[in-house]
Formats: structure tokens, C-alpha cells, sequence
């Protein structure tokens, strides 16, 4: 799923490259769907909501038992009453679980509900490791001076991270790259993504050119454009 036009992509590349005019940092920029698939708090809830289906039968037996007898077995048997064996007992509450399992795990194929479900720590922590990954492969140590530094936004959690080489991090505190996503993420709220992109890639790269100023003999060793996953 694409997010942004081809003309929005360009609007984000341009603020990457204007904003590495004024600083030897090098700014990467991702845009990410999501960052997990969660399936597995998918299946914790499915499992506990199983587990607790099945505590409730097993606690309250006869209730659920008379209902079933009243709507099935009395219409089967020609109204004649049953005793229910224990190991029917048992079968019911196995088949009770599986399908609370079942019906759990397909009421979270619904997206939005999905999302709902997950924590928002679980969340914010699977957007960090995510965007380490992907800075671990796409700017750490590619940089002659390790200057380089990670923008990474995933729209499924709304969720944004900054993440910087070494030389950065020692110099940079990270509530500073908190305040330097506040505007971004306003943008972002409203629908402007592209727009918030390169404000943020703005703001970063003003805190970049004044511990990093951009020296004669720089390169531009990053890609300057977005890059959507």
C-alpha cells in the first residue's frame, strides 16, 4: 500500500536535500505500513479469551447445559430429558474453547479492531526495534564521519522514531529529536504527510547543522529519497 504520490515523494527527497546543504549529516527518511504483524498478541488474546470461555463453563456448568438441552436435545429426544456424562461435559467445554478461539482470531482479521487490541507500549516498542532494524541496515556506519540518521514514521501504530548514529547520539539529547517531531507529527495528524515529512526532515536537519556543519569536501553518501515499505 502506497501512501504518498510520486510528487509527494519528491516533496520529502527535496527537503532531504536542502536540509543536507547545511550540515554533513545525512538524513534517511522511511515510511512504513506497519511495523509488525502481531500475530502473536493476536493469538494471546484468542487464547485467553479461550482459557476464559472455558473457566466460565467449567464453573457454571448447568446453566449452559440447560440451554442447550432446552434448545437442541429436547427438540431431538421428542422432549425427553438427558443426563449429560462426563465426558460429554468434557467434549463440550474442548469445543467451547475452540470455537471462542476461532471466532476470536476472525473477529481480528478486522484491522482496526486488531490494532485496538494491541497495547500501546507493545506498539511503541515494536516501532523502536523496527526502525533500529532498519537504520542497522540502512545508515549505520555508512557514513564517513557516522552521521548519519534515520526518520522513520509507521502509519498503522501512528507512530514516529528518530534514530542516529553514535557521533549523534553522545551529542544530541533525545527529548531535542522529541521536540523536532512535534510539528511533524501535527502535519501528519491532519492528512499532510509528505508536509510533515519534510518538516520534520527540516527541523532535523537544523539540529544536525549545529553540531555537524556541512565541510567543503562533503558527500552525499544516503539516498536523499523517501522510502516506503
Amino acid at each position: 500500500m502506497s501512501y504518498l504520490t510520486e510528487a509527494e515523494h519528491k516533496v520529502v527527497s527535496d527537503a532531504v536535500a536542502q536540509s543536507e546543504l547545511d550540515t554533513s549529516g545525512e538524513i534517511l527518511t522511511v515510511l512504513a505500513e506497519r511495523s509488525d504483524s502481531y500475530i502473536d498478541v493476536a493469538l494471546l488474546w484468542s487464547a485467553a479469551l479461550s482459557f476464559t470461555a472455558m473457566s466460565v463453563f467449567a464453573a457454571f456448568p448447568k446453566p449452559f447445559l440447560g440451554l442447550w438441552d432446552s434448545l437442541v436435545v429436547e427438540g431431538l429426544m421428542g422432549g425427553w430429558g438427558h443426563e449429560w456424562a462426563t465426558g460429554e461435559i468434557a467434549s463440550v467445554t474442548i469445543a467451547l474453547g475452540l470455537i471462542t478461539f476461532a471466532l476470536a482470531w476472525a473477529v481480528q482479521l478486522f484491522q482496526p479492531l486488531k490494532f485496538a487490541l494491541i497495547p500501546g507500549p507493545v506498539r511503541t516498542a515494536r516501532v523502536h526495534d523496527q526502525a533500529v532494524r532498519h537504520f542497522k541496515v540502512g545508515a549505520e556506519a555508512r557514513t564517513l564521519g557516522r552521521t548519519g540518521i534515520l526518520i522513520y514514521l509507521s502509519m498503522r501504530e501512528h507512530r514516529a522514531e528518530i534514530v542516529a548514529d553514535e557521533p549523534i547520539a553522545k551529542l544530541v539529547e533525545a527529548e531535542v529529536w522529541g521536540e523536532a517531531m512535534i510539528e511533524m507529527l501535527r502535519e501528519i495528524k491532519a492528512g499532510r504527510i509528505a508536509e510533515g515529512l519534510a518538516i520534520g526532515v527540516r527541523d532535523v536537519g537544523f539540529v544536525l547543522s549545529q553540531h555537524f556543519p556541512r565541510t567543503d569536501d562533503d558527500e552525499n553518501e544516503l539516498p536523499d529519497r523517501l522510502i516506503e515499505v
